[in-house]
This record gives structure tokens, sequence and C-alpha cells, in this order.
């Protein structure tokens, strides 16, 4: 069992920046791809970025890549989501999640066994 707490939301202007972060509770941290996703209102759950276990590379979304970064620290069970040059079109609730599976798939929701309970983020113009 692994519970996940975010935190790290909260109001910025466009062009801004946030850092999202992720703990993870458990000893068995590095065995878990992390990944994030975010659901707008009215939009379905939408994959953001995934980290492999070691942290060696990361997949992301075409909308943020180039703008958002995520690492992690497996002494520290947590990740992060470092978001840039936000725009409002990135405004959601943003959920951490925690796959048991390799990284060979990690942008649907069904590939995750454990959420956060997501954190806002909200981007003004």
């Amino acid at each position: 069992q692994v519970q996940l707490v975010e935190s790290g939301g909260g109001l910025v202007q466009a062009g801004g920046s946030l850092r999202l972060s992720c703990a993870a509770s458990g000893r068995t941290f590095s065995s878990y791809v992390m990944g994030w996703f975010r659901q707008a209102p009215g939009k379905d759950r939408e994959f953001v970025a995934a980290i492999a276990k070691s942290g060696s590379f990361a997949f992301y979304a075409d909308s943020v890549k180039g703008r958002f970064t995520l690492s992690r620290d497996n002494a520290k069970n947590t990740v992060y989501l470092q978001m840039n040059s936000l725009k409002p079109e990135d405004t959601a609730v943003y959920y951490c999640a925690a796959r048991g599976g390799g990284i060979s798939s990690f942008d649907e929701h069904d590939d995750y066994d454990y959420w956060g309970q997501g954190t806002q983020v909200t981007v003004s113009s």
C-alpha cells in the first residue's frame, strides 16, 4: 500500500512557475514508476508526465514538453513537478500516481495503482 500526498499548488499568473511535490509513504518508493495527471473542469483526466523508477528518464505530454520537468528523490520518497511558463490552459487539479509495473505503459489512468487526492493549480491570464 502506498499513500500519496500532493502539495505546492496555488494561484499564479501566466508565465509564472510552480513546483508541485508528491510525498509517498512506505519503504518501496523506488519500486514505483511515478506519474502526474491533471483534470480541468468538464474534461477528462489527462497524462502530464511520468518518471522511471530510478529517475533516469521521464516522459512528457506534448502540451507540457519543454515547460515542465519531472524529477524524483528516492531517498526522500518524493517526486517533484517543476512547472515553468505556465499558461491559463494549465489550470487543473493535478494528481500524483504510482505504478508498480514497468514504464512500458505509463500514460493511461488505468496504468497506475495508487493516487493522491490532488492539488489545485490555477493560472490567471
